[in-house]
């Protein structure tokens, strides 16, 4: 009887665990989007990031990375580029938030529209503990929500 009572419970706890673990699915992402094709704002991706002075260190093109491997992906593409006069400051705060960085911002065609995704950096310092530390957190997220802005057209 006591075997059952201890499943029970652990089957409770799971219960409670995998429904906090689904509630922060998605929390830390700021969104935009456009109707302008992806190509399109990719390209003014690109000119808002030079126009900041912001580093483009790649882009992975994962709908081309799934075709090599068969199998299919609406246009879906990942921006990293970022300043290190900016970024060093929160890698010398807190080491790991070096797995966030440099920043990304992802395009991705969903029926036609064109979303324009990127983390907050209010989140990132939350998961990296980079409360102690005086970062410009606020004109980080002010300046990723303009390069969106200007990607999407806005």
């Amino acid at each position: 009887m006591n075997k059952i009572f201890a499943y029970l419970g652990a089957a409770a706890l799971m219960t409670v665990l995998g429904s906090a673990q689904a509630d922060d699915v998605g929390k830390g992402i700021e969104q935009v989007s456009s109707d302008d094709g992806i190509d399109r704002v990719e390209e003014r991706l690109r000119t808002a990031l030079d126009e900041r002075g912001m580093t483009l260190v790649t882009m992975v093109d994962h709908s081309a990375n799934a075709e090599r491997a068969s199998l299919s992906l609406p246009p879906t593409r990942m921006f990293l580029f970022g300043n290190p006069e900016v970024g060093t400051p929160m890698m010398q705060c807190q080491g790991s938030v070096a797995l966030d960085l440099p920043q990304k911002m992802l395009l991705r065609d969903e029926d036609g529209t064109t979303f324009i995704e990127w983390n907050d950096p209010h989140y990132l310092a939350g998961r990296h503990d980079l409360g102690d530390c005086d970062l410009p957190l606020g004109r980080v997220a002010e300046a990723l929500a303009g390069i969106a802005n200007q990607a999407a057209g806005n």
